[in-house]
Parts: C-alpha cells; structure tokens; sequence
C-alpha cells in the first residue's frame, strides 16, 4: 500500500466514524428515545481530525491507540445488542480496524528510518 492510499483510508474511516457516531445516539439507535449524552462520545474522534488531515505523524501513533476504545465499544454492542444496534456496532468494529490498520501502517512507513 502507499501512503496516499492509507492517508486516506485513515481520513475516510475516521470522518465516517464520527458520523455514524453521531447518527447512532441521535436517530438510528440511541439507548434512550429521543437520544442520549452518549452522542458526545463521538468527541474524541475529533482530537486527532486535523492531525489526520495534515499527515502529522505522531498523531497516526497516538490516535492508533485512541480507537481501540471504538473498537471495544463495537464489538461489545455487536454482540450485546439486536437488531439496528448490533449492524451499527459492527460498522464500529469495521471503521476502527480499518482506521487502525491505516495508521499503524502509516506510521511505521512514514518513520525516519523508512525514509532513507
């Protein structure tokens, strides 16, 4: 893979998952009717955007570590929950890995020893 190709796989999926997020407590599947607080759960995914957006490596690194709590959560309410809850957490679980991977190997082929 290049390092375009996973620049934007780790943008796509990130910016996606934020918006699933949002779209899951607001309206697809929230645990209360009429949504949550648990819609500010999307918020930490925003403190790695603009790192994501500009190719910042050290954000790569710690964002990798960041999304493995989106990972957790989707494979809990995958298997936790039915119907509409369990294909979102899912797509959780899918969009995490995929940002996780894209970054990882974005960082490790972006370091300085890569390089040269």
């Amino acid at each position: 893979m290049t390092i375009r190709t996973l620049y934007l796989t780790a943008c796509a999926s990130l910016i996606t998952l934020v918006f699933l997020c949002l779209a899951w407590e607001i309206k697809l599947a929230p645990i209360q009717p009429g949504g949550s607080w648990l819609v500010l759960k999307c918020l930490p995914l925003l403190a790695p955007l603009f790192g994501i957006l500009n190719g910042r490596r050290y954000t790569y690194q710690w964002a990798s570590m960041l999304i493995l709590l989106y990972f957790t959560e989707g494979i809990v309410r995958a298997t936790t929950e039915t119907g509409t809850g369990q294909w979102l957490g899912a797509a959780e679980t899918l969009l995490s890995t995929l940002f996780f991977c894209a970054t990882v190997a974005y960082a490790r082929l972006t370091r300085p020893s890569a390089q040269q």
